[in-house]
């Protein structure tokens, strides 16, 4: 690693170790096999991949999510020395284990209690769980600075800021500000956004991504979100954090100063880029991402976004402006939402109708505790099936005959 202070490997534990985030960070630990340690590896149920990279990496521990693999995964690793737990709690007792670096990238609330272990032992996190921040932010981040973790972005728009952030000058930031693609609808009129599909949503046009998180950039539900997370991440209200759509996707955000200066990260859309920062952090080390060509791009373009057709953006807003509840609420709604939306069970504007539906149910409720969290969690969950079911059923037209 360019500029490394010394020559120990970095201990290191990946949690979601299966998914894209996991396999970006494996593969960024392949190239450079003497500055890391693989100390703990775990997955949800992904019992060949997480075998897989025990056997390449050589874990002290690895931990399957779900209880009913343990078996597999035992045999799959017999005669390695490598230790194997299973359940929720397998996954925090790897969590825990003593590491310098931590990747946080376990998908949705089962991230939480993971995450808060790794934090617990005063390690490197490098964040890849929106829910972490979006559902318990304060917790998370009195947690850290109670034991002298330190949180470390890989969102591409919060790493991005992070690069650009002085934190020896906090008070010299007037504003951070978000870039969005737009997302596969950025133009997309009202009545067109009503009628698209799920394989249209998750087609996005800059990113290779998951179809939870395309549906999210599609609604711009993932920008508000990222407001959410922006704000307990650095601290700043939510009236000075701006959304501007950019459909390059070069510029990943911004920091505008008191003395009008904005510094701007950029780069091209690749998921290896943050995550590298992250784990070298401080130093940087060598990716295999794309060279940024802005002979190449030409041109850089920046919008509004638009809040009739984009309303999450305001959702989420409102939810943060609410406390903690509100965005637990908004943010389990919209999963249960953008999973209807996927099988087809509502139409892509009832997403957002969903999570107004439940927010407006949860205002002023106490969420002072992970208990609290989960309590909200699943009530909203609840909620949100039921204000689905009550839309009228999607019918995909799939041909001119019908």
């Amino acid at each position: 690693m360019v500029g490394a202070r010394n020559e120990t490997p970095r201990r290191v534990s990946l949690l979601g170790a299966t998914g894209s985030v996991g396999q970006s960070t494996l593969d960024l630990i392949a190239r450079q096999p003497d500055a890391f340690d693989v100390i703990a590896l775990t997955a949800h149920r992904d019992v060949a991949g997480l075998a897989a990279a025990a056997r390449q990496f050589s874990p002290e521990v690895v931990a399957i999510a779900d209880a009913a693999c343990y078996g597999e995964l035992s045999a799959a690793l017999a005669g390695s020395g490598v230790r194997v737990l299973a359940g929720p709690e397998g996954v925090v007792e790897a969590a825990a284990t003593p590491a310098d670096w931590v990747m946080a990238a376990i998908v949705g609330a089962a991230g939480l209690a993971p995450t808060l272990a790794a934090v617990r032992q005063g390690a490197t996190v490098a964040l890849a769980n929106k829910e972490c921040l979006v559902c318990a932010g304060t917790i998370m981040t009195d947690a850290v600075a109670a034991h002298g973790a330190t949180l470390l972005p890989v969102d591409s728009e919060h790493n991005a800021i992070f690069q650009v952030f002085d934190q020896s000058q906090p008070d010299a930031v007037e504003r951070l500000i978000l870039t969005a693609s737009g997302g596969p609808f950025r133009t997309a009129s009202l009545a067109e956004m009503a009628a698209k599909t799920p394989a249209q949503a998750v087609a996005h046009p800059n990113w290779s991504m998951g179809a939870k998180i395309s549906v999210d950039s599609a609604t711009m539900m993932n920008k508000g979100l990222e407001i959410i997370e922006a704000h307990h991440l650095f601290n700043m209200p939510e009236a000075r954090i701006d959304v501007v759509v950019h459909p390059e996707s070069v510029i990943h955000s911004m920091v505008a100063y008191v003395d009008g200066s904005v510094l701007a990260q950029m780069g091209t859309p690749d998921m290896r880029t943050p995550i590298a920062h992250t784990l070298a952090w401080p130093a940087r080390m060598a990716a295999p991402s794309p060279r940024l060509d802005l002979v190449a791009v030409g041109q850089l373009r920046f919008e509004a976004p638009d809040p009739l057709r984009f309303p999450c953006l305001e959702l989420a807003r409102a939810a943060l402006r609410d406390g903690q509840a509100a965005t637990v609420a908004l943010n389990a709604a919209n999963e249960v939402a953008v999973a209807a939306f996927l099988a087809e069970r509502i139409g892509f504007c009832d997403i957002a109708e969903v999570g107004a539906a439940v927010l407006a149910e949860v205002k002023g409720w106490n969420c002072a505790s992970v208990d609290h969290i989960l309590e909200i969690d699943g009530w909203a969950r609840g909620r949100a099936e039921a204000v689905a079911a009550a839309q009228p059923a999607r019918r995909t037209v799939t041909s001119a005959a019908d």
